[in-house]
């Protein structure tokens, strides 16, 4: 089947050939890097949905204004969809109208993050620093405090309210 990374590849592949896009092949982001959690692909794939599966293993982008996850208000906290990791609380969640919850600051050690060169333009990609799970990009257009925006894919997270 032929995925949007595989045409993204091609793309970038294409560019690198002609000099163009920073000359950088389309590889794995975290190819070569240890994380704590590592399961098999099969048993990635039988841990999680075939989005989750497509956007945490294989760095796919969900649709913008897919996932019910932008719309949560409640107090709580985000976590990895692959192992559970709190990632984020909901006091730094904010409605940045991209289309993806968004965040303007991780939990302490969350989060790890890279470049990626995936589209011909260098982005800072970011991961579950348990997992590798692949959660989205961080931006610096967001607002005060950090003045950054994690824009996240919802398929990579879960969320539990807080309890009283």
């Amino acid at each position: 089947m032929l995925t949007r990374r595989h045409l993204l590849w091609a793309g970038s592949s294409g560019l690198a050939l002609l000099g163009l896009g920073g000359g950088t092949l389309l590889v794995p982001a975290r190819a070569g890097e240890d994380f704590p959690i590592h399961h098999t692909a099969k048993e990635w794939r039988n841990m999680l949905t075939p989005e989750q599966y497509a956007v945490l293993r294989e760095e796919a982008t969900e649709r913008p204004f897919s996932s019910p996850l932008n719309n949560e208000h409640r107090a709580g906290q985000f976590a990895c969809a692959g192992c559970d990791q709190p990632l984020f609380d909901s006091t730094t969640k904010y409605d940045s109208g991209s289309g993806w919850p968004s965040f303007w600051a991780p939990k302490e050690g969350a989060v790890a993050t890279s470049t990626d060169h995936k589209i011909g333009v260098a982005r800072t990609e970011v991961h579950c620093s348990k997992c590798g799970g692949h959660l989205g990009h961080v931006f610096d257009d967001g607002p005060a405090p950090t003045g950054l925006r994690y824009c996240m894919n919802g398929a990579a997270l879960t969320f539990t309210p807080k309890t009283s």
